[in-house]
């Protein structure tokens, strides 16, 4: 985190479950410390975990996060899944009710917008009708193998603002999800362009969802890797390679866990009941 920062980086996506508050917490403010950053420099972005959805238990969370990053408010706040952790026909509690607790936290201050993430068309809309403030953002998967057209469109349609996470296509996840898919990183058609235009393939497929006009959270732990997935404002993609890039016939949903179905009791039995559409083609 320090790194990104003082290479240029200014959004830090964070999250309860990521385990790792406390230290995001402690980068940050030994880089704010230095002087050249304030912390009206830097969007800051929390969630909301599974376990604690409900009234009661939203502003404890909240709460919990800022004091592990040592910051007076976040800049958004989104509830990281339509998931509870509860068995039964419906989800309990509903997501009205954390959302009505999600909206009391930006009246109180400790946040400046709310949203959600891995939500479907069909639970934004369902949302975005009883939501007393705007749903600000929608983070969502979003890269060449998974590129989520049909969500993407919806949301801007709607000025909801659009978040794509693993834009390198996930490579760290497919043991924990129990997946077998290709990998992005080693698709010929990324390959290809990179090599034509001088750049390397993390670049381009940065480049490629920023110019579909969503923002975008490339990961890494390398200095060299953060560095280089910034350098990225230098050039764009032409039309031809945007196409190839937004036209590749495989199709896999990386970040997809198992453990949210229940199939003998919900309240998601099955994939099309948490996405609300069926599973997109491996053809190609």
């Amino acid at each position: 985190v320090e790194i990104a920062l003082r290479n240029g980086y200014r959004h830090i996506d964070c999250a309860e479950v990521y385990r790792n508050e406390g230290e995001v917490g402690d980068a940050l403010a030994a880089v704010l410390s230095e002087g050249r950053l304030k912390r009206e420099d830097v969007f800051l972005t929390g969630k909301l975990w599974n376990t604690d959805h409900a009234s009661s238990r939203v502003e404890p969370a909240v709460r919990k996060t800022l004091n592990a990053l040592k910051v007076d408010y976040l800049d958004l706040y989104l509830m990281h899944w339509p998931v509870t952790g509860n068995r039964g026909a419906t989800l309990s509690p509903s997501i009205e009710e954390t959302w009505r607790a999600m909206e009391a936290a930006v009246q109180k201050g400790l946040v400046r917008a709310i949203g959600v993430c891995n939500f479907s068309i069909k639970k934004l809309e369902a949302l975005t009708g009883i939501a007393r403030l705007p749903v600000s953002v929608c983070q969502i998967e979003g890269h060449p193998y998974f590129r989520n057209e049909a969500l993407v469109r919806w949301c801007q349609d709607r000025g909801i603002h659009v978040t794509c996470y693993s834009p390198f296509g996930s490579p760290d996840s497919a043991a924990m999800m129990r997946r077998e898919s290709r990998k992005l990183l080693e698709e010929p058609a990324v390959h290809a362009i990179a090599k034509r235009i001088g750049r390397d393939v993390g670049q381009v497929l940065v480049r490629w969802a920023i110019q579909r006009g969503v923002s975008t959270l490339p990961k890494s732990t390398s200095e060299k890797r953060i560095v280089s997935n910034l350098d990225v404002y230098t050039f764009e993609l032409s039309a031809s390679d945007m196409s190839t890039l937004s036209t590749l016939s495989y199709q896999c949903r990386m970040v997809d866990p198992p453990e949210w179905l229940s199939p003998s009791t919900g309240p998601y039995r099955k994939y099309e009941d948490l996405w609300d559409e069926p599973p997109p083609s491996r053809a190609g």
